[in-house]
């Protein structure tokens, strides 16, 4: 019998205060409060939350404004206008405006609020007519709440305001079948479990780092006059001898392997050997929270054709869906030439002339126009990255593959126009961008026969207007919002330190881009939200992914800059979150049949009280006296005091929850029997 845990070992020393300092949780003091009150349910007229001698009429200037309701609207310049909401619980609303913008050349203009102190951005289109827009799902708490209306980069007319508790349409419409028609039954399995999690529990996630990160030395040296390799302690490495070679008119071995299976390369700077700790991130989350993600993000930009080296990437998938029973998701950082002058096709380039950014002449849209150097190119990528994949494929691995992430970047001057592109893949525009997606689609589908992939797209939800850059429901399977707010558009009312907003009003953006056909992940982020807010904010995110740690800064994973440590443990070890021993062993043939999986104990909390404290020992002493053992303590309670994993109930449970209890770095775990 194999019994599903709730989490690893849940600290029992230091029980930190749970924080809910996301998003708008501070409230104005009653003497802050301005005159006007909105009635939560009902249409407010935006002339009736000012003094009368702010109300304009008919129309703006020379503009005539006809159709608004009431006596008037404001027109939001330099001034703001303020007023109160009396709230009937903590948790979402919505807030939505009739409007009209009419500056500049059909441009979108930037307006803002602010709700009890805490400021938003949205768009407001361009129109002459008016217009009702929901400008955002907000969090108000229990009683008195301030909102103020503010004007940015251009100014706006509003004739209604309206605030109502938040209505969430239904997830259950996203779908579960891959857009490839001819997908393996890993990748339709894989479809099938995601959904069967989505809206109710979210997966756990880790980007790891590729090419040559994280890098450690070792004092394994090759001994060419007695033909083998060996470290300073002794320890012998096996090596194959078609892998010798010459280097500086010496014998070498390129590559050894120790008796963990750990593979060395050799240095040719220190004629040592060295190895890339890819599962360092890994092993950290292990160590902090007891277990590890149940997705971990990859990345196949070694095989650029630039610069091509081998970084295990491929057997380091199969190992962890195959053997480690985890989902993989990867992203490709596929550099080009900065300048496509520099370089001569199918030869090496040095990898400082390269880069992803859009600061290249390479031009996306020749990349699949026939005849330039680009297309040619291009075709190399598509290439070297098949050859990747059908190992997978070939290996059963199915892959939530993310290629030209994060397109959009920053909003440019017109609606998709690739102004703000960060890469060179966004920088000609949404209708460029989509045809570079699809020409990736057909060749690696139709050309390749590469069937193992769910194709996930990033998006942003700077305005409508970022739903431009969708390529459409028959190309993507799933859209993420990558997450970088600890630094900058911020909404917690923090000026530095972790972020754990949940960013519900951007989940549910994102669903409205895609009519909620496609299931919303959170790919890429800094800070962890917290699961208070993504619960209370329904913020129904498949899975968060923090990016890996660089070697010096920043650390996006074990930063206290970035990461609430007591709040990410929380996360990882509530019933919400799944991770990678709550994963089913079935999620690659899943065919929807079995409910997710029930977390029902946590390892160590015999008393069942959420808890991991000096009680649990005591109820684990009192049945070894008693020799009642496993089977005399009922389920789950009997399964959480065998934190040993053997099991059977001993004396070795308790010693290793006194151990954990007194801080001595003891691991609890649960029986797979």
């Amino acid at each position: 019998m194999k019994f599903k845990k709730l989490t690893a070992a849940l600290s029992a020393i230091a029980v930190a205060a749970s924080m809910n300092v996301s998003l708008l949780t501070v409230g104005a003091a009653d003497e802050e409060l301005p005159q006007y009150e909105l009635k939560i349910g009902e249409v407010t007229e935006a002339e009736d939350l000012v003094d009368s001698s702010a109300v304009w009429k008919e129309g703006i200037y020379e503009t005539k404004l006809p159709g608004y309701s009431g006596e008037g609207f404001i027109y939001m310049t330099a001034s703001p206008y303020a007023f109160k909401v009396d709230a009937p619980a903590d948790g979402m609303y919505d807030l939505s405006i009739r409007y009209v913008q009419i500056l500049g050349n059909g441009e979108s203009r930037q307006g803002s609020f602010e709700v009890n102190g805490v400021k938003y951005t949205t768009q407001f289109a361009y129109t002459k007519e008016w217009t009702d827009k929901d400008v955002a799902k907000i969090r108000l708490h229990k009683g008195m709440n301030t909102i103020r209306l503010t004007c940015e980069y251009g100014y706006s007319a509003y004739d209604t305001i309206t605030i109502k508790e938040a209505d969430f349409p239904s997830l259950e419409i996203a779908d579960d079948t891959p857009c490839d028609g001819d997908a393996i039954s890993q990748a339709k399995g894989l479809m099938k479990y995601l959904k069967s999690v989505y809206g109710k529990n979210i997966l756990s996630g880790q980007q790891t780092i590729y090419g040559g990160g994280h890098g450690v030395n070792t004092t394994i040296r090759y001994d060419a006059a007695a033909d083998k390799c060996v470290d300073q302690e002794g320890n012998v490495y096996t090596f194959s001898p078609e892998d010798k070679g010459e280097y500086n008119n010496e014998t070498v071995v390129w590559h050894c392997t120790g008796a963990d299976g750990q593979v060395y390369s050799y240095d040719t700077q220190n004629r040592g050997y060295k190895y890339n700790e890819y599962d360092r991130e890994l092993k950290y989350i292990k160590e902090t929270t007891g277990d590890m993600p149940a997705i971990q993000g990859f990345d196949f930009g070694a095989n650029c054709p630039c610069y091509q080296w081998d970084d295990g990437v491929v057997e380091r998938m199969i190992d962890w869906t195959n053997n480690k029973n985890g989902i993989c998701t990867a992203s490709w950082h596929i550099n080009v030439p900065q300048s496509l002058s520099d370089y001569t096709l199918g030869e090496p380039l040095d990898f400082s002339k390269t880069t992803y950014s859009e600061k290249t002449d390479f031009s996306p849209s020749n990349a699949y126009t026939k005849g330039t150097s680009e297309y040619d190119y291009w075709q190399l990528c598509k290439k070297n990255l098949a050859e990747q994949l059908l190992r997978l494929q070939d290996a059963g691995v199915p892959v939530i593959f993310r290629p030209l992430h994060e397109a959009e970047g920053n909003p440019g001057t017109m609606p998709g126009d690739g102004k703000g592109s960060w890469f060179w893949w966004g920088k000609e525009g949404a209708e460029v961008y989509k045809t570079l997606w699809k020409d990736l689609y057909k060749t690696l589908t139709e050309d390749y026969g590469i069937h193992n992939l769910i194709w996930e797209q990033n998006l942003y939800a700077w305005s409508d207007d970022s739903a431009l850059w969708y390529t459409g429901d028959d190309y993507v399977d799933l859209v993420g919002f990558d997450k970088y707010n600890t630094q900058y558009n911020r909404h917690d009312g923090k000026t530095s330190g972790p972020n754990l907003d949940a960013e519900s009003g951007i989940f549910w953006q994102l669903y409205k881009h895609v009519k909620g056909k496609k299931m919303v992940a959170m790919p890429e982020n800094d800070s962890i939200p917290s699961l208070d807010n993504l619960q209370i904010e329904n913020a129904a995110w498949l899975y968060f992914c923090p990016w890996y740690d660089e070697e010096n800064d920043p650390k996006f994973l074990s930063g206290e800059n970035y990461q609430d440590f007591d709040e990410y443990k929380k996360l990882y070890q509530s019933d919400y979150c799944v991770t990678l021993s709550e994963l089913p062993d079935n999620w690659l043939s899943y065919d929807g049949s079995e409910p997710a999986p029930v977390i029902d104990f946590i390892p160590g909390d015999v008393t069942g009280d959420k808890k991991v404290n000096v009680f649990d020992f005591i109820a684990i002493k009192n049945n070894i006296v008693g020799s009642m053992g496993l089977d005399g303590m009922p389920a789950p309670h009997a399964f959480a005091a065998d934190v040993d994993g053997s099991g059977t109930l001993g004396l070795n449970d308790a010693v290793l929850l006194s151990k954990f209890l007194t801080g001595q770095n003891a691991k609890l775990t649960y029986y797979k029997g």
